[in-house]
């Protein structure tokens, strides 16, 4: 039967947050967009801990009003973590009304997953005048299913919740004391409108269920999972190369 150790689990994920910037920068800083939700919250927590808050900046980056922009300020504040606060709307907008002009025509997928591409490219932005490493913040769940934007949120130069399930990093939050309010907050992209569960069409408790354990109760949710992971797996992969023949 599967079980998971949290206490295990949480110590050696911060080990490896500080293996990685032994390996990859020792005076280094943690950079992470902090949306307000728990992957980006609890994500700084690991890197609190690992590192000290005093080298973990958040990046609060809100396209124009954020309704919930308060949830995001509470974790800098429950860290104690520099942050900065970055208005993407323009860059969003300047973008779209550019590709208006020159007639193209913009679907909804496009309008959706631009504003993710723009809040990662500011992210290494701040990273490279703060002696930084970008944090990407998705969690297994997310990324079995592809429920991420490729160079956008799925970006980044380290990972400390990639082989997590959402139900594991909610575990993981409430270990490391974080707030409940974030850590069982509903997930949402905060760009549709709609959670994560309402977009995916079942719950992040089934989809974690079916990873770990291989049970489902419904035969068409198990078809659903399935097809989303199959679809989506080159988000997963290295972009493929041509290797001539010489």
């Amino acid at each position: 039967m599967y079980t998971f150790d949290v206490d295990k689990v949480t110590g050696d994920c911060i080990e490896w947050i500080r293996d990685f910037f032994k390996n990859n920068g020792p005076d280094c800083n943690a950079i992470i967009g902090l949306s307000g939700g728990k992957d980006s919250t609890v994500t700084a927590a690991l890197c609190c801990a690992a590192l000290g808050n005093d080298r973990v900046i958040g990046v609060l980056m809100p396209n124009g009003v954020q309704a919930d922009i308060s949830d995001s300020i509470a974790v800098t504040e429950h860290l104690k973590i520099k942050n900065f606060t970055i208005d993407i709307s323009g860059a969003v907008s300047s973008i779209l009304n550019e590709m208006s002009d020159k007639n193209i025509e913009i679907t909804d997928q496009s309008r959706i997953n631009l504003p993710p591409r723009i809040r990662m490219s500011t992210l290494y932005a701040v990273s490279q005048c703060h002696n930084g490493r970008v944090a990407n913040t998705c969690n297994l769940s997310e990324d079995w299913v592809g429920y991420s934007t490729r160079y956008g949120d799925a970006a980044g130069d380290f990972s400390p919740l990639a082989r997590l399930t959402v139900t594991e990093v909610k575990q993981i939050g409430k270990f490391l004391k974080v707030p409940d309010f974030l850590v069982d907050k509903t997930p949402s992209d905060g760009l549709c409108g709609k959670s994560d569960e309402d977009n995916l069409g079942f719950t992040y408790a089934a989809l974690d269920r079916y990873i770990r354990e291989g049970i489902i109760d419904s035969e068409e949710t198990r078809a659903l999972i399935d097809k989303k992971h199959a679809a989506n797996l080159f988000k997963l992969k290295l972009m493929p190369a041509f290797e001539p023949k010489i």
